[in-house]
């Protein structure tokens, strides 16, 4: 992986778990929304650097890898399924993680994490991992970027570059609920996405409050 990187850009694990993970998303993603959870997985890293979290000892850089960029697996056509799609995910995770002989113990804690990574307020009282996964992820949003200095940030984007993410996504999740309502619970991210959409000017919360983020949509 490390032939794809631009100067600046934070290395990603080059373990043959990691480097198959990433392979998985990007065949069964659309290039937003991997690109996004790339990207979410190195902010994930600088924020830990930047919260002095030492790898090995506060958080396996590994799962921090695999748990950000399986992230949103549960908008693929495999992770389609009948729950809302951050449970989905992480059950498609869990199962392609067991299947590559990752510990039991192990596949839970991504589990959680990519359950959890919408769920702000719980996700980070469930451990550094969890904590991470959600905040990377966030910061891909524009939120809370300050640990990114400028020339690095440009160089993330410049290796993976946003595509109007945040619209891919809200168009991938309300694609989704609209096929399969079961998959918008009240409350839930996916029926609020939805209920947004459907109303003028339809564009919803989270893509507006990203056009007026740090990186934009």
């Amino acid at each position: 992986m490390n032939d794809e990187m631009t100067t600046g850009v934070p290395p990603l694990p080059d373990t043959p778990l990691a480097c198959r993970a990433l392979a998985l998303v990007r065949e069964t993603e659309s290039t937003a929304t991997a690109n996004h959870s790339v990207r979410s997985a190195l902010f994930a890293r600088l924020r830990a650097d930047h919260q002095g979290a030492e790898p090995g000892r506060d958080y396996d850089p590994e799962l921090l890898f695999l748990a950000c960029v399986l992230h949103d697996i549960g908008l693929t056509r495999a992770g389609d399924r009948h729950q809302r799609f951050e449970v989905d995910g992480a059950d498609t995770a869990a199962e392609f993680l067991t299947e590559q002989g990752l510990p039991t113990a192990d596949v839970d804690a991504v589990w959680e994490a990519i359950a959890l990574h919408t769920t702000p307020g719980v996700a980070e009282r469930r451990g550094t991992l969890c904590a991470l996964v959600h905040q990377g992820a966030g910061m891909d949003f524009g939120w809370d970027t300050d640990c990114v200095d400028d020339a690095t940030g440009a160089a993330i984007h410049t290796a993976y570059p946003r595509l109007s993410m945040a619209t891919t996504l809200t168009d991938e999740i309300v694609a989704q609920a609209r096929r399969r309502p079961e998959k918008a619970p009240p409350f839930s991210l996916a029926s609020e996405l939805l209920r947004e959409r459907s109303v003028p000017p339809h564009r919803t919360r989270m893509e507006t409050m990203a056009d007026a983020a740090r990186w934009g949509d």
